[in-house]
């Protein structure tokens, strides 16, 4: 991309942001209670490459989680603080590489917009821990049309398990 290109797109999205400031907040609708915990209690609870996921904003290598593949009954948690944060009914398989889910549990979840690959994306966190867990596409089937991409490391499923 040249400089000119780039520097148009930018400020094509500062015009947007400028008229949508809403975009930039985060959003969740039901209240949850935060949990607050230093570095050195996250690097204690987590391992290294949840470490690197869930509190640095980084990404798994894609194909390597077995929670890729799983499709039994079931919830999914939040591998930081054990907030459900998706059913086994709305887990789909994308073909991308990572879990898949084309909703999520109400409230559970607060998005933002991601500007780090230069085009926002809307990335996703956990509304209790605030752990990274993904972006959001718009690419996934009915009846919400999303794919809630996540992080296979930063989910921990139960089986049988359903939703409280």
């Amino acid at each position: 991309m040249n400089r000119r290109i780039f520097i148009l797109r930018a400020a094509g999205f500062l015009t947007m942001l400028m008229t949508a400031p809403h975009l930039l907040a985060k959003t969740t609708r039901t209240r949850i209670q935060k949990i607050v915990k230093t570095k050195k209690e996250w690097l204690k609870l987590l391992s290294a490459e949840q470490y690197h996921i869930l509190r640095e904003e980084g990404t798994e290598r894609k194909f390597s989680s077995p929670l890729n593949k799983e499709y039994r009954e079931g919830i999914y948690l939040c591998a930081g603080c054990d907030l459900e944060l998706f059913t086994s009914e709305t887990k789909y398989d994308s073909k991308t590489g990572w879990p898949s889910f084309f909703d999520a549990i109400e409230g559970h979840l607060e998005t933002q917009l991601d500007f780090k690959l230069i085009l926002p994306r809307t990335e996703y966190h956990c509304a209790r821990c605030e752990g990274h867990q993904g972006h959001i596409f718009k690419d996934g089937p009915e009846p919400s049309g999303k794919r809630w991409c996540n992080n296979g490391i930063a989910l921990r499923f139960i089986p049988g398990k359903t939703s409280s």
